[in-house]
């Protein structure tokens, strides 16, 4: 037999090219593919993003709006406080009346004779008085009456002064008394 020679060269070489071609077409279609799917994350990311941004802002504004209900409940408050602490004093006031009432009728019924009061000042429970007196005996006549009386406590002298132009033993006096209601005294 004689040499037969057959050359599979080009045959081999169009099979390379072949599958160099095939190679390459799946290449750009794993390479598209991979952009496809690059771009639907990106778009569903920043979609979900874009919509948790929008729901931030949206809590935003509702937490302000909130805030602003809060500072409008706090002024409410606020006025409702004042308005039941006003409604104490009055109603305190109204329970007071008739004490008060009592306790001036009281300062009159237990005045010394010849004794004049100038100034009567009540803070709480505590009553400055100021007045003028015929004599230092006088005075004494009207610490006694205070301490005989059921709505007065602890007289107390606290300045004596001559006053001659209201007598020659005339004096002028500052007496400070607290005030004590009975009923409350027989309650303790």
């Amino acid at each position: 037999m004689a040499d037969i020679k057959i050359n599979l060269l080009p045959w081999r070489e169009a099979l390379r090219e072949e599958k160099k071609r095939e190679f390459l077409n799946v290449l750009v279609g794993i390479v598209v593919f991979a952009g496809i799917l690059i771009f639907a994350a990106d778009r569903f990311y920043k979609g979900s993003i874009d919509a948790q941004l929008a729901r931030n802002t949206f809590l935003d504004k509702e937490i302000k709006v909130l805030e602003g209900q809060i500072e409008e409940i706090k002024l409410l408050r606020q006025k409702r406080n004042e308005l039941l602490s006003r409604m104490q004093v009055i109603q305190e006031l109204q329970g007071n009346r008739p004490v008060i009432v009592r306790m001036f009728d009281e300062l009159a019924r237990r005045l010394a004779e010849r004794v004049f009061y100038t100034e009567i000042t009540v803070t709480d429970k505590n009553i400055q008085i100021s007045g003028i007196a015929e004599s230092n005996n006088r005075i004494s006549s009207q610490l006694r009456n205070f301490q005989e009386s059921d709505w007065f406590t602890r007289p107390n002298v606290t300045q004596i002064n001559a006053a001659p132009t209201f007598g020659p033993q005339a004096s002028s006096f500052e007496l400070s008394v607290k005030q004590d209601t009975p009923a409350i005294k027989g309650a303790n």
